[in-house]
């Protein structure tokens, strides 16, 4: 299957693109997904949020199951004011 991630600000950073497709087997997870993507236990992404299909996960994310198609979006924390 595929799925489509999106990173912003500084987990663009942590993954040196703004936008990757990843090929994984049926079944994967949020957290396999990282894994796969060589992000996994990186403290950013650690702390990130995630949307599947502009939906906000809710935790524990990392156990969420993607399917073909999913376009995920990881979005760290945000700081301002």
């Amino acid at each position: 299957m595929q799925v489509r991630v999106r990173y912003f600000a500084a987990a663009k950073a942590a993954a040196g693109v703004a936008e990757d497709v990843h090929d994984l087997p049926g079944g994967s997870t949020i957290d396999g997904l990282l894994v796969a993507a060589g992000l996994g236990g990186h403290p950013v992404i650690g702390r990130s949020s995630f949307l599947v299909n502009g939906v906000t996960v809710s935790a524990p994310a990392p156990t969420r199951v993607l399917v073909d198609g999913d376009r995920l979006d990881v979005l760290p924390p945000f700081a301002g004011g």
